[in-house]
């Protein structure tokens, strides 16, 4: 393979943040990159969504910063206006009642919408929307990436997966021991409801970690800075009820997690509904996560990275990416994902 030839060409399936962050490293390198994405934009789980003069961002909620590299990064996103702190006022809500939680934890968030990162990593990349790659194919040349009906999409020396390890495990099926590792990893499900409210909502604060009913997270997405229109709201379901509910009706889902809402909040009067509507993500949740930061068969030329390997943030899903990108690159940098904790429900 010709994975440390400069003029090799390398193919990222998969624009979120890992695959993005994995091709803009080895565009700068000087490696002539694709990148492959079945959505309709870059941003994976960090898209966010404007209807109804209301804006949502319906998967990762917000990002902390760790380690050392990621900082460097977010500093520069920082400097050009591409994320901002975001310092909600936080509480838990639980049978007992709604409790104020104090911590001292920076988080951060893109700015118009948490997609802005990526859209800055996607930057004169050739990010191609709307393409489901099926199963790669070796030749005597390189590999073939294969769409429905076996059409070819495209060939390249090196392919580097940045997609949930189901899809992940299929598509790398000529490298054994890649597949055994994805296989290890799993990702859980979260149903992501949209409501924009006629008028503020009367709660003195702007997120709420919920530990009663199918609820996980509720924000007042409209607080985090860079946002414009109305008042509007995410509510995200725990993982069990997730599952349970995967294939409901979406009007089903907003009206059982509206529902919810008000019995986790008594004596709130929520305005009336302006606008509603649900997402279902399929594969949110990365747990268990590899201990690898990344998956890499440099013989083969086939990679695979994402937050399902080495720590399920969007920090671990960018570190993943850089690691995927510098194996490949045969660098030899060490990164450390940080702990393991999950934070920002889907990111």
């Amino acid at each position: 393979m010709k994975t440390n030839d400069a003029r090799s060409t390398v193919v990222v399936v998969g624009a979120g943040l890992a695959g993005l962050a994995a091709a803009r490293e080895l565009a700068d390198a000087g490696r002539r990159v694709t990148v492959m994405d079945e959505g309709r934009g870059p941003g994976g789980r960090t898209s966010r969504r404007v209807r109804g003069g209301f804006q949502y961002d319906h998967g990762a909620q917000y990002f902390t910063v760790r380690t050392p590299r990621f900082r460097t990064k977010v500093e520069a996103w920082r400097r050009s206006a591409v994320v901002a702190p975001w310092s909600p006022r936080l509480v838990a809500v639980d049978a007992e009642g709604t409790v104020p939680k104090t911590e001292t934890r920076e988080r951060y968030v893109g700015v118009p919408g948490m997609d802005a990162m990526a859209a800055d990593l996607a930057r004169d990349l050739d990010v191609r929307r709307g393409v489901r790659v099926e199963r790669l194919k070796r030749t005597d040349a390189a590999w073939q990436l294969l769409g429905d009906g076996d059409v070819v999409l495209a060939e390249a020396d090196t392919v580097l997966v940045a997609a949930p390890p189901d899809q992940a495990a299929t598509l790398l099926a000529d490298a054994p021991d890649l597949v055994a590792a994805a296989r290890r990893a799993e990702m859980h499900p979260c149903w992501a409801v949209m409501l924009g409210f006629a008028g503020p909502a009367p709660v003195g604060w702007d997120g709420a970690f919920v530990n009663v009913g199918p609820l996980s997270w509720v924000a007042r997405n409209s607080s985090k800075p860079g946002r414009v229109g109305g008042e509007a709201w995410i509510l995200h379901a725990g993982p069990a009820w997730s599952r349970a509910h995967i294939d409901d009706d979406s009007g089903d889902v907003v009206a059982c997690l509206h529902d919810a809402l008000r019995q986790a909040t008594p004596g709130i009067d929520w305005p009336e509904v302006a606008d509603a509507g649900a997402h279902r993500w399929r594969f949110a949740l990365p747990d268990p996560v590899l201990a690898e930061v990344c998956l890499v068969d440099q013989t083969l030329g086939l990679a695979a990275a994402g937050d399902w390997c080495g720590g399920p943030r969007i920090e671990g899903a960018y570190l993943s990416g850089l690691a995927a990108a510098d194996r490949l690159l045969g660098r030899g940098h060490a990164v450390d994902p940080g702990d393991g904790d999950q934070e920002g429900k889907t990111s």
